[in-house]
């Protein structure tokens, strides 16, 4: 089992930057790619960011391309995402998820971390 904790969100005005956190806890060795979704009000749950293990490979959403910075940190078992250019259509909760080594799915979710970005 894998415990995700995700940290940083808040209120932040169009323009503005925020960087957001997920620390992992338990059976981190047996992780492969970390991600993070969104899901805003009245919308389905959608794909931001991904990082492989090594960081090596990242992938976006073409919505934050240029924007967002997907990161890690094994030796502190966190992923991060940091986020530049806020705009309103940014605000959703955040979720953190990790895939189990050689699973193709992701299998662990944190409880999400609210986004407000005001106009």
């Amino acid at each position: 089992q894998v415990q995700l904790v995700e940290s940083g969100g808040g209120l932040v005005q169009a323009g503005g930057s925020l960087r957001l956190s997920c620390a992992a806890s338990g059976r981190t060795s047996s992780t492969a790619f970390m991600g993070w979704f969104r899901q805003a009000p009245g919308k389905e749950r959608e794909f931001v960011a991904t990082i492989s293990w090594s960081g090596g490979r990242t992938y976006y959403a073409d919505s934050v391309k240029g924007r967002f910075t997907i990161s890690r940190d094994n030796a502190k078992n966190t992923a991060y995402l940091q986020m530049n250019s806020l705009k309103p259509e940014d605000t959703a909760v955040y979720y953190c998820a990790v895939q189990a080594s050689g699973s193709n799915k992701y299998d662990y979710w944190g409880q999400g971390t609210q986004v407000t970005v005001s106009s």
